[in-house]
């Protein structure tokens, strides 16, 4: 996966941040316990969990360079937050953790059940896992525009065979992967939101497009972005598809 613009995304991640408050409240803690940030991007959301653990710590982790760097501006002498660029499918964790949690990223990973997998051997005994990410039918309209721009001669020879950047993941099928793994399932949801970007080109380019862009030449990274908003209602409207996972170490 090509690297973020971890400053614009910092700039333009309200919405992720808003769901990100929403799923820290789910996440029951005492306050000493070390809570894994399974893709903590620039650290937003981060913060607010810390701010939930004043006797405990936080590991970050993420697989975007330039987000960690981001995050460790941010956290800088503070010794309760452990950061560290790694995919989360490769974790190698020292120890367990209490309680895992997640936002906005799950869906950036093809392979869910090796994902699931991971993270309970990440947690110990009886620990927690808290995620939001996008589900089935996510921006189904944006993503239609995206692959309308694709075809479009301009690009097509940059994009064709770009392999696939997301898995937006069912009910059922996260259930059934989060069983298999090991986890029992306290509850797996779907929930709509609607995101009308105040900074429309630079919220599509830094969260939706990344992966594209990294794959055409400057030159015509405006053009291609230029290409999909054209076919989009204005003011922009995303409409968000958002799975929510509750779920816990036997």
């Amino acid at each position: 996966m090509a690297d973020w613009d971890a400053t614009a995304y910092d700039r333009v991640a309200d919405p992720q941040e808003e769901w990100g408050r929403e799923v820290l409240a789910r996440l029951e803690l005492a306050g000493d316990e070390t809570v894994l940030d399974a893709g903590c991007g620039s650290g937003r959301v981060t913060r607010l969990l810390l701010e939930r653990l004043p006797a405990g710590r936080v590991i970050g982790v993420d697989a975007a360079p330039s987000m960690i760097a981001v995050a460790r501006e941010a956290f800088a002498g503070d010794d309760r937050v452990e950061l560290r660029v790694a995919n989360l499918l490769e974790l190698g964790l020292a120890a367990a953790v209490d309680a895992v949690f997640s936002n906005a990223t799950f869906h950036w990973i093809l392979d869910h059940e090796r994902l699931f997998g991971g993270l309970l051997a990440a947690l110990r005994p009886g620990g927690a896992l808290e995620a939001q990410c996008g589900g089935q039918d996510n921006i189904a309209e944006w993503t239609r525009a995206i692959e309308a721009a694709e075809g479009d001669e301009r690009f097509s020879a940059y994009l064709r065979g770009m392999p696939a950047t997301h898995n937006f993941a069912s009910v059922d099928d996260t259930e059934y992967r989060l069983e298999r793994a090991g986890f029992e399932v306290r509850r797996v949801w779907l929930e709509r939101r609607t995101v009308v970007p105040p900074e429309p080109r630079a919220f599509v380019s830094t969260v939706v497009l990344s992966q594209h862009l990294h794959r055409l030449p400057p030159e015509l990274q405006d053009s291609f972005v230029d290409a999909v908003l054209g076919s989009m209602a204005r003011p922009l409207t995303l409409e968000y598809v958002r799975l929510n996972i509750s779920a816990r170490r036997p």
